[in-house]
């Protein structure tokens, strides 16, 4: 018997309180302490600029720096750090995700919702945004990638992408080709919390922004959270936590492929989470099987055993009940590997990303589908949607109203306006009314 994972519990056994349970996640490490930490380097970062942001590089990075911003030189030397097969790997992916973005682009919209009324709603690019991409057990270009297309797409202004340096004060070269092939250049070496400060409050060099975006660990989400409830910080693109991934199986599935699935999301880091769901015992067996063969080719064997023994294993009785179960977790990723993968669409309603059937593996939503892969974790995806260009995006509406239009809803607005007790309201309505009965236009 394999010890990677729990063992299997059947879903039909369970009461509420353990089937809740059952689902919860990993609880983050130390929340209370990250919290205070985090409000701490905020307030050094706000009090002493691009001094605190150096200071924490070489507390936290072990990288002594002369300079926070890219220089333009650094920006170009990417390019060559690259092999030719890589440069287009990333421009080919870049491509893929710039047309689903593009294609998102909203349509102004016009309604007279009566003669002489008319309402309309128009979308505008946020003027400036911050891009944050983690570098921490592994580089992600793929992140810069994601930030970088609908930022650019959507028209911000200004935008702004901090990650960490590596100890010899560089950043992946991955992640500054990425970025320069999407349009970014302003690009600062700072990461972790004092990065999330930075951007949220500006310091010497590094400008204030908006909205920040970006995935990040406990330290980068606690952050983010706080400085978007300070009304002089900036908003944010999505509360998150660890990755995760449900894969739903039934027995067409292919354990190689199921087993696969759950080893890519593992690798993320400890606290990632991956959860089978499956009708069909047999097939549980072969993918506990196929994860002892698969881990041993794996490069990160000890985040990915910490992580599966995170994991989850559930059966279940029919796909009714997988369905179910997915619903109620709200997993950022779902993967089903099921028999008509697309009947089950329908009535899906809560996973952040769905990938249909046994060759759409999730990675290449993470990398160069189109899909964008920042998404909401840890049960949010109830309630808020993936990153997508309408998150760089803010829509304002307008209203014109000729003098007949007034003539024709003023009253209503003076009686509504009277129910509530708001007679300044009514007068701004009915002083216009007047005029218009005296026959001034």
């Amino acid at each position: 018997m394999s010890t990677l994972m729990p063992a299997a519990v059947h879903w039909a056994t369970l009461d509420e309180d353990a089937r809740s349970a059952l689902l919860r996640r990993p609880a983050q490490a130390a929340a209370l302490e990250v919290e205070q930490t985090v409000r701490d380097i905020i307030s050094r970062v706000r009090a002493e600029g691009d001094r605190a942001v150096l200071e924490l590089c070489l507390e936290h990075d072990r990288a002594s720096l002369n300079s926070l911003r890219v220089s333009p030189e650094e920006l170009e030397a990417s390019s060559d750090a690259l092999s030719p097969e890589q440069r287009q790997a990333v421009t080919r992916a870049i491509a893929n995700v710039r047309r689903f973005h593009e294609a998102q682009r909203p349509q102004p919209l016009r309604v007279e919702t009566v003669p002489g009324v008319v309402c309309e709603r128009l979308a505008l690019p946020i003027d400036s945004v911050g891009l944050y991409v983690p570098a921490g057990s592994a580089p992600l270009p793929s992140s810069a990638l994601m930030l970088a297309v609908p930022a650019t797409l959507a028209g911000c202004r200004k935008v702004v992408l901090c990650s960490p340096p590596r100890r010899d004060g560089q950043l992946d070269p991955g992640v500054l080709f990425t970025a320069r092939e999407c349009g970014v250049t302003e690009i600062y070496k700072a990461g972790g919390a004092q990065a999330i400060a930075a951007m949220a409050y500006g310091t010497e060099t590094i400008p204030k922004v908006d909205k920040i975006f970006g995935p990040g660990n406990a330290w980068v989400t606690a952050a983010k959270v706080q400085v978007a409830a300070d009304p002089e910080g900036a908003a944010y693109d999505m509360p998150a936590g660890p990755s995760e991934v449900m894969v739903v199986a039934d027995e067409t599935a292919d354990p190689d492929f199921v087993a696969s699935d759950l080893l890519a999301q593992a690798e993320h880091s400890p606290d990632a989470q991956a959860v089978l769901v499956s009708t069909c015992p047999r097939l549980v067996t072969e993918v506990l099987g196929a994860l002892e063969v698969q881990l041993d080719r794996l490069s990160r064997p000890g985040i990915v055993r910490a992580a599966l023994a995170n994991s989850r294993l559930v059966l279940v009785e029919d796909l009714e009940t997988a369905i179910t179960v997915a619903n109620r977790y709200a997993p950022e990723h779902l993967i089903l590997q099921v028999r008509e993968p697309r009947r089950w669409l329908p009535g899906l309603r809560t996973a952040g990303s769905v990938f249909l059937g046994p060759w759409t593996p999730e990675a290449m939503g993470d990398y160069c589908s189109g899909t964008n892969h920042v998404l909401p974790t840890y049960g949010y995806a109830r309630a808020h949607s993936g990153l997508s260009l309408g998150s760089f995006m803010r829509e304002m509406t307008v209203q014109h109203m000729t003098a007949d239009g007034l003539l024709g809803l003023g009253p209503t607005a003076v009686t509504l306006a009277m129910m509530e007790g708001l007679d300044a309201h009514a007068a701004s309505v009915s002083a216009r009314l007047d005029k218009l009965a005296g026959g001034i236009e």
